[in-house]
């Protein structure tokens, strides 16, 4: 028995998937992207119309109901073969013309073989061959190559989730966010999908539930649309704004002409010229906007692209610089007078200071445009912390610091994580502390948290104001001690900290009492 509601949602998801669809499309009919997306768009609403209206002729016209069930099996086929194209598009625009010709390729293979597999499952009953009653509506009976039917939306759904993953790595941070809203929609719907239409009646034959996996198209078009609104995917804001406008204009032309009296008319017909006035000024603020944006955007990309290029292109002689100095500060040429050995050991500090500073810019400038990459490996966290503590235990001995480690005395487990990316946080933050602390004592401390293994260093060091303890991890961003001890650096060092972090799905923060009162900076693992 189908329900009120069940009509009400049925009619939603099928006028949104159509909405949705046609304003994508029409925001660039000349993008393919814009063109899958309609017709994979329309498609989701195809299958769902058709699904639902067979269940309106199971006992007054079998064949209808039979006929419909078809059709929404074809339609179904498309959908994954227009999501498939998509894929290849989604959220790029793909340039390149090897790849062109790929896709040209594929197309040669997959469009042939779907539109033999519609005409089989129309006009055959190889695929679908009959439906029987039920007291909750009708079961389908399947033909004997209906696996070949699973198979091919599957493999096309497999090759498009690939597809997607492989844009997502290549996406900027904006499209990443996009892309995220998008494809936890999608997945949900598929998966909702795939257990309620194809698992339970094929493995369990149960298909009492079946609507269930069609109405979670909800997901799709819910999340989809909130990326559109509040995303600003496939960009389409003027849009929604200019069609806003025309509406309520439309209402407002209607309510005039309908108007009681000619008084009312009048009123009607200001407030309609006010609403046009206004509306011109909405819809030009909300292009300015998109604009504006849009060249931000560019701006970003540029800043981040010319950051990387500089940084490849210094990293490199400053690296010969640092070589030679170092080879005349041991005399590989000879004696040199210690006065002069002096200043080059001055000359080979600062350089070793531009070629950290250059190294964090070129971490920074990947962060930004998404190409920063991991290189897991089983890590020995204890050894990674013990080498690290070692490593530094000179600079804290020559300003007589009491320098500790504290490392855990039960067996930790290995880590699956980008230990030289790990290994350049804790440096910097043990650094960082030793160059902060005047007097007293650097504590480094290893140990487990329920799941996550908790680095932490502690200082009595000059500490942070409240405020400071957040914008310390932003970048270009230093605290105030390092004004006021005029240590060298651009504020990079926590922002790249806190962004390999992430990635590897750990945390850093920062722990003070107050100023002059030291401080406490940790790194969170978790353990997989």
């Amino acid at each position: 028995m189908i329900s009120f509601w069940e009509i009400i949602l049925v009619t939603i998801i099928v006028l949104l998937s159509f909405f949705l669809g046609s304003l994508v499309f029409l925001k660039n009919r000349l993008k393919k992207i814009n063109l899958f997306f309609l017709l994979f768009a329309i498609s989701t609403g195809g299958y769902i119309a058709t699904a639902f209206s067979s269940e309106f002729f199971p006992l007054t016209n079998p064949f209808l109901a039979i006929l419909l069930t078809k059709f929404t099996y074809v339609i179904v086929l498309w959908w994954i073969v227009f999501l498939f194209f998509f894929s290849f598009f989604f959220p790029l625009e793909l340039t390149l013309e090897m790849e062109k010709k790929n896709i040209n390729l594929i197309s040669r293979i997959v469009y042939p073989t779907a539109s033999f597999l519609s005409l089989a499952i129309l006009f055959t009953n190889l695929f679908i061959k009959n439906i029987k009653i039920k007291p909750w509506g009708f079961d389908v009976v399947y033909g004997e190559l209906y696996i070949i039917f699973l198979v091919f939306v599957f493999l096309l759904f497999i090759f498009a989730a690939i597809n997607f993953i492989k844009n997502y790595k290549k996406s900027d941070k904006l499209s990443k966010t996009q892309v995220k809203y998008f494809l936890l929609g999608l997945g949900l719907y598929f998966i909702i999908s795939i257990i309620f239409n194809v698992v339970l009646p094929v493995f369990w034959g149960i298909e009492q539930y079946y609507r269930f996996g069609n109405y979670s198209a909800i997901f799709f078009l819910g999340f989809t649309a909130y990326a559109i609104v509040a995303k600003h995917l496939f960009d389409i804001k003027v849009l929604l704004t200019e069609l806003f406008v025309g509406i309520i204009s439309l209402l407002l032309v209607v309510q005039t002409f309908l108007a009681s009296n000619l008084s009312w008319k009048i009123i009607d017909g200001f407030i309609f010229l006010l609403f046009l006035f206004f509306g011109y000024f909405l819809i030009k603020a909300t292009l300015k906007e998109v604009q504006l944006r849009e060249e931000t955007e560019k701006l970003s990309q540029a800043k981040s692209e010319f950051i990387s290029m500089a940084s490849h292109q210094l990293r490199t002689p400053l690296t010969a610089i640092k070589g030679y100095l170092s080879m005349m500060i041991d005399g590989s040429w000879g004696n040199i007078p210690q006065a002069a050995k002096e200043k080059m050991e001055n000359i080979f500090q600062s350089t070793e200071r531009l070629i950290r500073i250059v190294a964090d810019l070129l971490d920074v400038s990947k962060i930004e445009l998404g190409k920063m990459e991991l290189e897991k490996e089983e890590t020995d966290i204890k050894e990674l912390v013990k080498s690290c503590y070692e490593e530094l235990k000179i600079t804290a001995d020559k300003k007589g610091l009491n320098y500790t480690l504290d490392i855990t005395p039960e067996p930790l487990p290995n880590l699956n994580i980008d230990s030289l990316k790990v290994r350049q946080v804790i440096m910097n933050l043990i650094d960082n502390s030793l160059k902060y602390t005047l007097k007293g004592e650097v504590k480094v401390k290893l140990e487990k948290k329920g799941n996550n293994i908790l680095i932490s260093i502690k200082d009595t060091g000059d500490g942070l104001a409240e405020k400071e303890k957040k914008d310390i991890f932003e970048g270009f961003v230093r605290g105030s001690a390092g004004i006021d001890y005029f240590i060298e650096g651009a504020g990079l060092g926590l922002y790249v900290a806190k962004k390999f972090l992430d990635i590897q799905k750990g945390k850093i923060w920062a722990e003070s009492e107050g100023k002059g009162k030291g401080s406490t900076f940790f790194v969170q693992l978790p353990i997989e």
